[in-house]
């Protein structure tokens, strides 16, 4: 299955009801600081939402709820992989994505086989606080030189201006949060995401 090349990130079902009628194909819920019930409600509707769209949906972190409501994508970061139970995961026939920053966690990660790898933050972002700097395009570069034909995510700091450079070098899908869900207008920032990327 080939992924869209434009994959937005939203943290509520809401921004789904408006976004994928606009052509969204492939999207990460990645819902953070709710009770569990609210959380797997949350997926539950996503989920619907996507499919009914007849979007990919992705789950950040949440694997045993993934399976539980039968979805067909996760997204693990690092610190995910240490507490997921990989072989229920693949028994359940996910597919995988999984973050990296740096050599040892992109080796870590290719060691699960994943289905894509994200590599991140490309430029600099306000989305979270990390440990790492900008990756910059020579370091998408050469993940994409050692990953050969594996799907790679560019992710952090993503705007439509860059992006174009992004893919140049070698990303196959650019990730986006802020630049859209942050945005004036959200609607019109994501119409100009799937006019660059497609």
């Amino acid at each position: 299955m080939k992924l869209d090349r434009f994959y937005p990130i939203f943290d509520h079902p809401d921004w789904l009801a408006r976004m994928l009628p606009l052509g969204v194909k492939l999207v990460q819920m990645r819902i953070k600081d709710l009770p569990a019930d609210e959380t797997r409600a949350a997926l539950q509707r996503s989920k619907q939402l996507c499919d009914a769209a007849g979007a990919i949906m992705v789950v950040n972190d949440f694997w045993e709820m993934a399976i539980d409501l039968d979805c067909d994508w996760i997204h693990l970061g690092q610190e995910d992989l240490d507490d997921a139970d990989m072989v229920a995961i693949r028994r359940a026939g996910l597919k995988i994505g999984i973050s990296t920053h740096d050599e040892d966690e992109l080796d870590r990660a290719l060691a699960e086989q994943p289905d894509y790898v994200a590599l991140g933050p490309v430029y600099p972002t306000i989305l979270k606080k990390m440990k790492w700097v900008e990756q910059g395009l020579d370091r998408v570069q050469q993940w994409k030189n050692h990953i050969g034909d594996l799907p790679l995510v560019g992710i952090g700091g993503m705007t439509i201006d860059r992006a174009a450079g992004v893919y140049a070098v070698g990303a196959d899908i650019v990730s986006v949060v802020t630049d859209i869900t942050l945005n004036e207008n959200p609607e019109d920032r994501l119409k100009g995401w799937i006019k660059a990327t497609r």
